[in-house]
């Protein structure tokens, strides 16, 4: 016997069961009962004693007697009663033989025990067969569980909580989209919430919530669509569609600074900036459709708003269509004065008076002298240009600089003023003839100012009398001016000139050296050292080349 009942060719059928004599091959087993399992009883039936039993284990706990093939149960003693073997069992309650149920009109299910009927009535399980089902289907109503109905039947209210769990609480409603019950969708909408379990789906909470889910997904899906469409029409944009850029040539006139080492790229950014052209691309795009764009160099340009790229490559290229004034590192602003009065036809000396009485933006600590501060650069001129105009224009140009280069902060590292560092790149502009002596040029400046020598420079002489040459004599030497340096210490009051970038660097990165001397005795030969018997060996050597040059007639 199994656990749960005989094997083929057990006892035989209760004579009055409605399907006796429904054998077969199995030993007296109806079909498609096998090895004491039994499917679950058909409308108008109910379960055989001797059929395996629908109902499981839950329902029958606590009950007097219940049939697993044919035998009786006992739920803290295992099963008791009929044995195939006809070994009674011992009654472990005391009962005595009981009365067989199935034998009697309405015998089934058999009355609850006493000793059970004396317990509080249990809470009825969710699944009980709902009132007026057929009997053979109902769950026993004195049973401490209630029975699953055998088909997905309606459940009455909780008995302990009044709660209805609705018509269709069964594994159909289960996979149901909620169109059948609003209040079971409710409830699957926010199962936290008591009053949706109730009223969910009449008041229009489920469609305002399914609203809102549809809204939102939406207004993602049209953001992430937009968000894709712009960087893509970005992308096209900047790889394959033409660069956005105006028609013609233009009209009025707009003063543009192009800096020092500005890419073509960085020329277009500062036209775009200013309103000369539509893009930069379009700027570039020109460029490089003309060899000659690469000329194109850095300084001032008169040009007019809202020209095409093509035409505003060709104006900063056309020298009849810029009266340009170079103005060269070095440059006194004595011959930048004159170089202004030549471009815009004015009388000689209209600039340096404008100079004198013009506000041109100089720094605070310039001390109201233009020299120094006008950066040498190409500057266009226009045709309605006013002296001070030009001049403001230089004075931006070294302000541009002078924060490209941190002059302020980087001059108080090496201990001088601003003012300072600008007066000694004057000296080393003008004492520098090759791009690797500017580095050592100051370093001996620097070495004599530390060690309290005269600098004796032949540039500050020349500057004090307003010339330029090499031939400084001992006479010249003895020239009353704070300006010179063969009989005052230290710097001189002011520039000597209007330093570039290079000479700005290395007034505030002098190359590392021990020098105190230099002279060049002929182009690309200057000699450094920080000997004096050396140093004047070198002299010797500059004036005879001096005294050659003459004998040629050089």
């Amino acid at each position: 016997m199994t656990e749960y009942g005989q094997g083929p060719g057990s006892q035989p059928w209760h004579p009055d069961d409605p399907l006796y004599g429904d054998r077969d091959a199995y030993g007296g087993q109806p079909a498609g009962y096998q090895d004491g399992w039994s499917a679950p009883p058909q409308p108008g039936e109910y379960p055989h004693p001797q059929q395996q039993s629908y109902y499981p284990q839950e329902y029958y706990e606590g009950t007097a007697a219940y049939g697993y093939g044919g035998q009786q149960y006992d739920p803290s003693c295992g099963a008791v009663g009929a044995d195939p073997y006809g070994i009674p069992h011992a009654d472990p309650y005391g009962m005595g033989e009981r009365p067989d149920y199935y034998a009697q009109q309405g015998g089934y299910p058999p009355p609850r025990p006493q000793y059970l009927r004396e317990q509080p009535e249990p809470v009825p399980h969710p699944h009980a067969a709902p009132q007026g089902a057929p009997a053979a289907y109902a769950a026993p109503q004195d049973a401490p569980y209630a029975h699953p109905y055998p088909y997905d039947a309606p459940a009455g209210p909780d008995q302990g909580t009044g709660w209805d769990p609705g018509p269709d609480q069964g594994e159909h409603a289960f996979f149901t989209e909620g169109g059948e019950d609003p209040d079971r969708q409710a409830f699957l909408d926010d199962p936290d919430d008591e009053e949706p379990r109730r009223r969910g789906g009449r008041d229009g909470t489920k469609r305002k919530r399914n609203g809102c889910a549809c809204l939102a997904v939406t207004v993602v899906l049209a953001a992430g669509v937009g968000t894709v469409g712009y960087f893509g029409y970005q992308f096209y944009q900047s790889h394959f569609a033409p660069p956005p850029d105006f028609e013609g040539s233009g009209k009025g006139d707009v003063q543009i600074d192009i800096p020092d080492g500005a890419s073509l790229s960085d020329m277009g950014d500062v036209l775009k900036r200013e309103g000369v052209v539509k893009s930069s691309r379009a700027f570039v795009e020109a460029a490089d459709g003309n060899k000659k764009a690469q000329s194109i160099q850095a300084g001032s340009y008169v040009l007019r708003k809202r020209m095409s790229g093509s035409s505003a490559v060709g104006m900063m290229l056309d020298p009849s269509s810029q009266n340009g004034l170079i103005v060269a590192e070095g440059w006194r602003a004595k011959k930048i004065y004159a170089e202004i009065d030549k471009k815009l036809d004015e009388p000689e000396g209209t600039t340096r008076k404008a100079a004198k009485s013009a506000k041109l933006g100089l720094p605070s600590w310039a001390g109201g002298k233009p020299e120094g501060f006008l950066f040498p650069s190409r500057y266009s001129i226009g045709k309605d240009s006013k002296p001070a105009d030009v001049l403001r224009t230089m004075v931006k140009r070294a302000e541009a600089e002078y924060t490209k280069t941190g002059l302020e902060a980087a001059a108080k590292k090496t201990g001088k003023t601003p003012e300072q560092i600008i007066t000694i790149a004057s000296l080393i502009q003008a004492e520098a003839q090759q791009d690797h002596e500017f580095g050592k040029v100051s370093r001996v400046i620097y070495n004599r100012l530390d060690q309290g020598m005269l600098l004796g420079f032949d540039s500050t002489i020349n500057y004090a009398k307003g010339r330029s040459t090499l031939n400084t004599t001992v006479e010249d030497t003895r020239y009353s001016s704070p300006y010179n340096t063969y009989l005052h210490k230290g710097l001189p009051p002011g520039p000597i000139g209007n330093p570039g970038h290079q000479a700005i660097e290395a007034a505030l990165k002098p190359t590392e050296g021990n020098w105190l001397y230099f002279v060049t005795v002929k182009p690309g030969d200057t000699r450094f050292t920080d000997s004096k018997a050396e140093h004047d060996k070198n002299v010797q050597d500059f004036n005879a080349v001096q005294r050659k040059q003459k004998e040629n007639g050089g």
